[in-house]
C-alpha cells in the first residue's frame, strides 16, 4: 500500500482511497495526496473540502481517481 501511495503521490495524481476509520466505519473517499509521514498521509479531500490525516494501515484500497477497481 506504501509504494502505491508513494507513486501516486509522486506523479500528482488524484486517488480515491476507500478507508476504515477508528470506529469500522468504511468509506469511498477522492483525495489529493500532499505528504507522507511515518504511518499517516496528509492529503486534501474533495469530499469534504478540507484537509484530513488518515492512517495508512486503515487504507483498504486505492485507485486512480474516475476509474472503478471492477472495470478495471
Amino acid at each position: 500500500m506504501l509504494n502505491q501511495l508513494k507513486k501516486y503521490l509522486s506523479a500528482g495524481q488524484i486517488v480515491e482511497v476507500i478507508y476504515q476509520d477508528r470506529y469500522g466505519k468504511i468509506s469511498k473517499r477522492p483525495l489529493r495526496l500532499q505528504a507522507i509521514e511515518g504511518p499517516r498521509i496528509k492529503a486534501y479531500c474533495l469530499t469534504r473540502r478540507a484537509p484530513r490525516v488518515f492512517h495508512i494501515d486503515n487504507i483498504l484500497a486505492v485507485f486512480p481517481a474516475g476509474r472503478d477497481r471492477m472495470s478495471g
